[in-house]
């Protein structure tokens, strides 16, 4: 079988090609720099010069492949990052998709995101569920353009798609800002909580990526997959990692009601110090949401099943302790310090507004 993958050099598709690979596929896989190929190359994957946002970079390699995964998408909350969204997120995901179909792929994997539905909530949707906004994050917005208006209007049309929509990917080599987090909690350096209430669903990265593969083999063509664990409020879920590890959880919690309003102030702080991603304006404006969704159809479907939410952390922080660099000690503190800092400028600008 022969697979053609966007985005391996990303935290799923990493996984991906090296399940992929020990199942025996020929992959092929895109990349735009000679680091990512040679990072790919390590994995088992042959390489394909080019950008999803260059169509004919693409053409010779896909032609003839079985399936097509497109993971490749811009998830990164920073201003330079999210400049380019659109560009990757919607008119990339037009290209690739697109040229699959052109191309007669028999089947098309595309990762979609829960981030389509914005906040549900508290709710448990499943894939029926949609929502046209509003939009917390460009993140949200662009992915949710990709899946109702590029992926789906290609299924209208005939083409092959199976949409997976994963929830919150964690686990070993994660560098999002759930990572960051869990590094400065296993370092005893996150002093706060921001938006306790935020939900969100997480699933390890190495069921994500088996669910990918489920989709390709079992999955109905034209169909949406959720690829989701617990849902789980930030605040319960750093309580989880204090029960796990035996660390003290931070005791400062901050209300998202008191962070939400204060986005733009954020950005601004943002660009005139170098903070965590966690502080950047979209971030802010996302805490205390519900990012959610059911996997009922996957497990009954594709015989999906995720491990324990118990045993992915456990292995995600074995990973962080094994993999703490020589001078972690002095970046997380200065770390937790700029969140500090970061956190007692919000709440300041909040109250100052509530003075108003």
């Amino acid at each position: 079988m022969k697979a053609f993958v966007t985005g391996g050099t990303g935290f799923i598709g990493r996984s991906l090609i090296r399940q992929l690979v020990e199942r025996g596929y020929q992959v092929q896989a895109l990349a735009r720099s000679q680091r990512g190929a040679e990072a790919l190359r390590a994995l088992g994957a042959s390489i394909v010069p080019g950008d999803v946002t260059d169509r004919e970079s693409m053409r010779a390699a896909m032609r003839g492949s079985d399936v097509v995964f497109h993971l490749a998408a811009i998830y990164d909350y920073s201003p330079e990052a999210l400049a380019q969204c659109a560009a990757v997120n919607v008119d990339g995901t037009r290209n690739v998709l697109g040229l699959a179909h052109e191309l007669k792929v028999p089947k098309i994997i595309y990762t979609s995101s829960l981030a389509v539905f914005g906040d549900t909530h508290g709710e448990l949707p499943d894939e029926t569920y949609r929502s046209d906004g509003p939009f917390l994050t460009e993140y949200d917005r662009t992915k949710w353009q990709a899946h109702y208006e590029v992926a789906e209007g290609l299924i209208a049309q005939g083409a092959p798609i199976i949409i997976v929509m994963p929830g919150a990917v964690y686990g070993p080599g994660d560098e999002s800002w759930l990572a960051d987090a869990m590094r400065l909690f296993h370092r005893g350096l996150l002093p706060v909580v921001p938006g306790p209430e935020t939900i969100l669903t997480y699933a390890y990265v190495d069921d994500v990526a088996e669910g990918h593969i489920l989709a390709a083999e079992k999955g109905r063509l034209g169909e949406s997959y959720i690829l989701a664990g617990p849902a789980v409020p930030l605040g319960e879920m750093v309580d989880f990692w204090a029960l796990l590890t035996g660390k003290r959880p931070p005791a400062a919690r901050i209300p998202a009601r008191f962070l939400n309003g204060l986005a733009p102030a954020a950005g601004r702080l943002q660009s005139a110090v170098s903070l965590p991603e966690m502080f950047g304006p979209d971030m802010v404006r996302m805490l205390g949401a519900s990012y959610s969704g059911r996997s009922d159809k996957a497990r009954a479907e594709l015989g999906w099943r995720p491990r324990p939410l118990q045993t992915g952390m456990l292995e995600t922080f074995e990973w962080i302790a094994a993999t703490e660099p020589a001078d972690a000690g002095v970046r997380e503190k200065r770390a937790a310090t700029a969140i500090l800092l970061a956190a007692v400028v919000l709440f300041v600008l909040w109250l100052r507004g509530r003075k108003k």
